[in-house]
């Protein structure tokens, strides 16, 4: 029943750019020209396979040690060369993976729609292990190699060993009664897990053992009504040095000590992504698509730009001294940092990009939805 309410709940939120409210249909923004003041070069381009659909948006690419890794939905798992783009290896797994992808150490991790968790050799491709967790994964994994911490839609944590799959702990956190169909991205640093939740709390987890390091509520569930109260968070969290932000649905962006879990500060956002970080900024693509900017430091808004107004825009990226967002019809803008204009825009595939991006040094790595893969730098 959770499960169904949930895609109710997507559809609604996600649909907001076609419905007609009291006959005046709210449309996504036209773009608009500018000055273009860089010039955006695509690199190198590869096909994965099928494209995505909807529900594996969260099959973004992960990057580590040189190489792309990224997967269909379909289940075909591929590495490439990230300075040539040519393929390393090609793992066809035959699942519905909506999952992924996860790159650390040794391991690239995937999963699918039942639950079921795979680990590959990152060198070959080669299957070395299966695991099966409580239910779908619709969040990427996280890895450093010597373990691997999922979250499933039915909001439990799990920490798995890295060499065998094998469960170390589970953490069973509490579910609203109503949630943005998604879930959140853990992240794994020195030893420790931190991970958001739909309850719009952050909590930070000793590895080894599972214990709780400290638990902070990041948004408080507000409103009459379930759809009012959702305060999921769905991106992952991002650290900086030793300061971990992270951004809820209907809530607040915030900064905590890693140590501590303390706050730093808040303020009002709602967002289904991670936040992104440059020149001592945060910056989020909010749940209608405005960009927005915050400093660091005391989270002051600094700049919006909302140009991009229900464009369906993917997780916001720094790269190359500029910030990065690509749509659902293709096209890939670079924004300014500083004031948040436009500097640059290329499309990438009349297809559109669903999918995260990832960096690779001076690369953009962008995964669009007709299955196709493609690295961008400044020129």
């Amino acid at each position: 029943m959770r499960l169904l309410t949930a895609m109710a709940a997507a559809l609604l939120l996600g649909g907001c750019s076609w419905l007609d409210f009291g006959g005046d249909e709210i449309k996504p923004a036209e773009l608009t020209k500018f000055d273009q003041r860089v010039d955006i070069e695509r690199n190198w381009s590869a096909d994965i396979g099928k494209g995505v659909d909807s529900y594996a948006a969260s099959l973004r690419p992960a990057v580590s040690g040189g190489r792309v890794y990224a997967a269909d939905p379909r289940g075909t798992v591929s590495a490439f060369d990230t300075a040539t783009g040519k393929r390393s290896w090609r793992r066809e797994l035959e699942l519905e993976l909506s999952g992924g992808v996860a790159a650390g150490g040794s391991l690239v991790v995937v999963a699918d729609l039942d639950g079921l968790v795979v680990a590959l050799d990152s060198a070959t491709g080669e299957q070395l292990w299966s695991a099966q967790v409580s239910s779908e994964v619709l969040a990427a994994p996280a890895t450093d190699g010597a373990m691997v911490a999922v979250q499933t839609i039915d909001n439990q944590l799990y920490l798995l060993e890295g060499s065998s799959g094998e469960v170390r702990w589970r953490h069973d956190a509490d579910a609203p009664i109503l949630t943005v169909r998604g879930g959140g991205s853990p992240l794994i640093s020195a030893g420790n897990v931190y991970a958001g939740f739909d309850s719009g709390k952050l909590i930070g987890f000793n590895g080894g053992n599972g214990s709780l390091l400290w638990e902070s509520r990041l948004a408080l569930p507000q409103g009459r009504t379930e759809l009012e109260r959702m305060v999921d968070i769905d991106g992952q969290p991002l650290l900086v040095g030793d300061v971990l932000y992270s951004v809820s649905y209907q809530g607040q962006l915030g900064a905590l000590s890693r140590g501590t879990g303390r706050t730093l500060w808040q303020q009002p956002a709602s967002s289904f992504n991670s936040p992104a970080y440059g020149s001592d900024q945060l910056f989020v693509v909010g749940d209608d698509d405005t960009v927005l900017a915050f400093g660091a430091g005391g989270g002051q808004q600094l700049w919006s730009n909302g140009q991009l107004f229900l464009r369906r825009l993917v997780a916001p990226v720094a790269f190359s001294g500029y910030l990065a967002v690509a749509d659902g019809e293709g096209y890939l803008h670079l924004l300014d940092q500083i004031d948040g204009s436009f500097v640059g825009r290329t499309r990438v595939d009349s297809a559109g990009v669903s999918v995260a991006m990832a960096v690779a040094g001076d690369q953009l790595i962008v995964q669009a939805n007709d299955g196709s893969l493609s690295s961008y730098s400044i020129k």
